[in-house]
């Protein structure tokens, strides 16, 4: 098990972010785990690590989630979630570390941009299977190299204006079969070794505390300030990924 204080400096408010996230509170926060993991760890490790505990909270959703999601959608939002693991598989074999730091550094600045420029617009788009492959395809990508796949899929489907339980739905279920898959090319890259394993084991005791911690956020605290100072720190480890990533190259 991984014995570094400064990685569980990162690490234990990471697992937090994403409990409270999957709580119901601040739903685009758990983002912010891998990137601030990847300070400390290489973020191939940071991210097999991040998996194990992303598959029990996902069993939680699919339980809550039961039977409310839109079947048409997924199955095209799934193949192509399925080709952007594969993508993301392939960047972390031939990616060296300079070169995944830059990528994750523009993928959490970019983040950052995109929630403060999104506009979601008053009537309901038309489902377009060319851009639900595409987005499905980078949130898979995304998803595999950095946990982040939510902020691609709601590009997606948040135009669609589906009722609120199916689109949470949807993302539950989308990312509970895209992390069971991710389990393929993560063995294949060897990133589940003992010493990630028991750190996973370790970490996995906060997820019933962030989830419950979520819950009563989502009705105690201001949500609208909790994401400014999400994506303000994101933005922060974005820069400071992007810096890394230019100064080994």
């Amino acid at each position: 098990m991984i014995t570094d204080p400064w990685f569980y400096a990162a690490a234990i408010p990471a697992v937090l972010l994403v409990g409270i996230a999957k709580g119901g509170f601040g739903s685009g926060a758990g983002i912010f785990a891998t990137p601030l993991m990847a300070l400390t760890i290489p973020i191939p490790q940071a991210a097999a690590i991040m998996l194990p505990i992303l598959i029990v909270m996902d069993a939680v959703g699919l339980w809550a989630y039961r039977g409310k999601f839109h079947r048409e959608n997924l199955k095209l939002l799934v193949a192509g979630g399925i080709i952007g693991v594969a993508l993301g598989a392939l960047a972390f074999r031939y990616l060296s570390d300079a070169w995944t730091r830059l990528a994750l550094g523009l993928i959490s600045v970019g983040f950052v941009l995109q929630y403060y420029g999104r506009r979601v617009g008053t009537h309901a788009a038309a489902a377009s299977r060319a851009k639900g492959l595409f987005w499905s395809t980078v949130s898979g990508l995304t998803s595999t190299i950095a946990h982040a796949g939510g902020p691609p899929l709601s590009i997606y489907l948040l135009p669609l204006r589906l009722e609120k339980s199916v689109l949470v739905g949807t993302t539950v279920v989308f990312f509970a079969v895209i992390n069971v898959v991710k389990l393929v090319p993560y063995a294949w890259l060897g990133l589940f070794d003992g010493r990630n394993l028991s750190t996973s084991a370790a970490l996995a005791a906060l997820a019933p505390i962030g989830i419950f911690t979520g819950y009563q956020m989502m009705r105690r605290v201001n949500e609208v300030l909790f994401y400014r100072i999400c994506y303000a720190l994101l933005l922060v480890v974005g820069l400071r990924l992007l810096w890394e990533g230019f100064t080994a190259l």
